[in-house]
């Protein structure tokens, strides 16, 4: 089954170009690793949260530390805080 990940962010500042700059920047490089999806879905005024899909638990645990740099890579690039991520493997879907 395939996993999922949410991952929440805050920023001072969520406009339309700063989510121009983040989904033609860093959605790809999460597909690059892998990723079967990525969405990002604005969750405040100042708050987002980043829902990727991967193929299964097994490919995540192999692309963990790519992931890690690229959170890291946001935080350093941008205004975004990256608050905490969540995850799990599908056990059902419609």
């Amino acid at each position: 089954m395939s996993f999922i990940t949410v991952s929440h962010w805050t920023s001072t500042e969520i406009t339309e170009k700063v989510i121009t700059s983040l989904t033609d920047k860093y959605l790809p490089m999460i597909m690059k690793l892998g990723a079967i999806s990525v969405e990002l879905v604005r969750t405040g005024n100042l708050s987002i949260c980043v829902i990727t899909q991967y193929p299964d638990a097994n490919f995540v645990g192999l692309v963990q530390a790519k992931i890690a740099e690229i959170r890291d890579q946001v935080t350093k690039e941008s205004s975004f805080v990256f608050v905490n991520t969540i995850g799990g493997e599908v056990i059902r879907s419609a």
